[in-house]
Order: structure tokens, then C-alpha cells, then sequence
């Protein structure tokens, strides 16, 4: 491994001290404890971009964090650091987004906090809410990572130290969560009927390639050959070519894709059920309780808690199935027999 890997027994550790496993390093545990909990079986029936699509070959929120996994593993491999930590990052980083993807994001913004972010809800999945409460006490690298990954529509490599994780593999799960989703989310806009291959920005195909495949190893390339070793860092870096041809394409994605009209239709629509629904459990404490069991979000943890709080923790831990099957059932009649 490179000086600048991070290595797991230099790990700061976890916030519950543990004796360390005989077979496994720190991060390993961290990954295999990520792999069997309840929040990362429930990302297969979760959305990506496309609510509830018919067809099976259309992404899922679960699909993307594997596809984000194999990036990040393989860029980590080539430059040489920790590819366990990188791992288990990536296949964290989304365990707390919501059903209907961005779109249940936003909404919570609106009836619960305007401060919501699926990542620091995916960082509470791990600290508080798996494990009856007790979490998944993971290492602080990974923790940090899983906090860090997002970017919104900022900088695909953050120049604020604020935004950096605290660790080159951290950072490289930002750069292939973003390298991920602008391949898929354009293969299966084409795949949906939304978007045409002839809409895609000549100078993006150009530079990026015209296939998933082309485009991905355009960006997995260009990230390791460009990173350098600069005063003793390591810079991770992009060609300022490819870099814009990327920021291009994601540009692309947001005007015609993430903000068509049919993609809008469908958040109206999850917008009114996670309203509904949210406001439901405020009014239905033993409702609530029994639900939040069910889901296996129930625990400890939510002493002392404002409802609106764990009211938002349920709603986020739903899947898109759960959450229409639910919305369903509480506020469709119900014929006679």
C-alpha cells in the first residue's frame, strides 16, 4: 500500500471500544457489518432516479452504491490505497436516502427540516438507528467518509477542507459516486424513453465516449493518470478536458433529465404521500410504534426524541414499496366484502 493509504490499525477507532477481530482489519468488519444490516437490504426497493420503474434493468439505489463500490475499489487499487476502507465507505454511503430518491429528499426538506441531507441521515443509520439503537459503532474513517460523500451540485473534488474526508479513499468515494451516477442515470433516461442518444452533447460523447462502458473508463483513466504527487500529497485530480466534459454532462442531466417534466410529475405525486404520511404519525403515537418495529428503526435511541425526529426516521427508512403500500392502506377505501 502507498504512505498515503490509510492503514486500519492506524484507524482513531470507534466511538465503542472493541477487541479487534482475528481474521478480519477494522474496515473489513466495518464493510461486513454495512453489507448485513437492515438500511442496506432495503436499498433494492428504493429509487434511484425513476420511481418504481416497470423494468427490471432500470437502477435502484442499491445498484448504484454496488456500481459506486466497483469504481471506487478499482481507483483506490491503481493509486495504491486502502481498498477495504474505500469499500466499505462506498457501500455506506447511501444507507440513509430516502424512498423516491431526491425527490424524498427534498421533501423532507419541506415538512421536516430544511437542514435534511441523505448523507448525514445516512451517517445516523450507522451511529443510532441499526442494531436496535445501538448502531454499527464503525470506525471513525468510514464514518467520516459516509458524511463527506456528497456534493449536491458543488465541486466533484472539493476544494473546501471542510468537505474533504479525512482520507484519500473518502474522497475517492465522492469522485465515483459522481462518475457512477452520470453514466447510469443517462443509460437509463435513454432506456426510459426521456432522453434520446442524439440529445447527449456532442462534446461530452466526443471526450467521454458514447457507451457506458466507453465513458467509464474515460473517467477511472483520466482520475489516475492526472493525480500526482505534489509536496508530499497526493493530489487526486481530473483533466481539466474531462473534468468539463463531466460538469457538462451533469449539467445536462439536471436540465433534462433529474428537472423533466416526467420526473417532476412523479415528485409532486411522492412529495403529497411522504406529506401525508408524515403527518399521519405525528397524529398516530401507537401506530407509529408499531410501524417503526416492523421496520426495525424502533429502539432507545428514541428517548428524549422530538417526534417530528423520529417521525423523519421512519419516513427515510422506508422503501418506495413500503411507503405506497402504507400511504395505500391508510388513505384508500377499503371495499365491502
Amino acid at each position: 500500500m502507498s504512505s498515503f493509504g490509510c492503514l486500519s490499525a492506524e484507524s482513531r477507532g470507534r466511538d465503542i471500544e472493541e477487541k479487534s477481530c482475528p481474521v478480519r482489519t477494522a474496515f473489513q468488519l466495518d464493510r461486513d457489518r454495512i453489507v448485513y444490516s437492515n438500511a442496506f437490504r432495503r436499498l433494492k426497493h428504493k429509487t434511484q432516479v425513476f420511481l418504481s420503474p416497470l423494468g427490471d434493468d432500470f437502477r435502484t439505489r442499491l445498484t448504484h452504491t454496488l456500481e459506486v463500490a466497483q469504481i471506487a475499489r478499482a481507483i483506490a487499487r491503481a493509486l495504491f490505497l486502502n481498498e477495504d476502507l474505500t469499500e466499505a465507505i462506498a457501500l455506506g454511503h447511501d444507507l440513509g436516502h430516502t424512498p423516491f430518491g431526491h425527490s424524498g429528499e427534498i421533501a423532507l426538506r419541506e415538512i421536516y427540516s430544511a437542514d435534511f441531507s441523505h448523507n448525514e441521515q445516512s451517517l445516523r443509520v450507522v451511529e443510532i438507528l441499526e442494531n436496535n439503537g445501538k448502531g454499527l459503532n464503525l470506525t471513525f474513517e468510514v464514518r467520516d467518509g459516509i458524511l463527506k460523500h456528497s456534493k449536491g451540485f458543488g465541486n466533484i473534488i472539493p476544494e473546501d477542507p471542510a468537505e474533504k474526508a479525512c482520507t484519500y479513499e473518502g474522497i475517492i468515494v465522492r469522485i465515483a459516486d459522481i462518475m457512477a451516477y452520470l453514466n447510469h442515470d443517462l443509460e437509463d433516461a435513454i432506456r426510459s424513453g426521456v432522453l434520446e442518444v442524439a440529445q447527449v452533447p456532442d462534446s461530452c460523447s466526443a471526450i467521454l465516449g458514447c457507451t457506458h462502458s466507453e465513458r467509464a473508463t474515460t473517467m477511472i483513466r483520466d482520475l489516475i493518470s492526472t493525480s500526482a504527487v505534489i509536496d508530499d500529497e497526493l493530489c487526486l485530480r481530473l483533466s481539466d478536458e474531462v473534468h468539463s466534459a463531466m460538469m457538462h454532462l451533469r449539467q445536462f442531466l439536471y436540465d433534462n433529465v433529474y428537472r423533466s417534466p416526467n420526473v417532476h410529475k412523479d415528485f409532486e405525486k411522492s412529495k403529497k404521500i411522504l406529506s401525508e404520511l408524515y403527518h399521519y404519525f405525528l397524529d398516530n403515537t401507537p401506530m407509529l410504534e408499531k410501524k417503526l418495529e416492523d421496520l426495525q428503526v424502533n429502539s432507545g435511541c428514541h428517548d428524549d426524541q422530538p417526534k417530528e425526529r423520529i417521525v423523519c426516521d421512519f419516513i427515510a427508512s422506508m422503501t418506495d414499496r413500503y411507503a405506497l403500500n402504507l400511504y395505500k392502506k391508510l388513505f384508500f377505501p377499503s371495499p365491502l366484502v
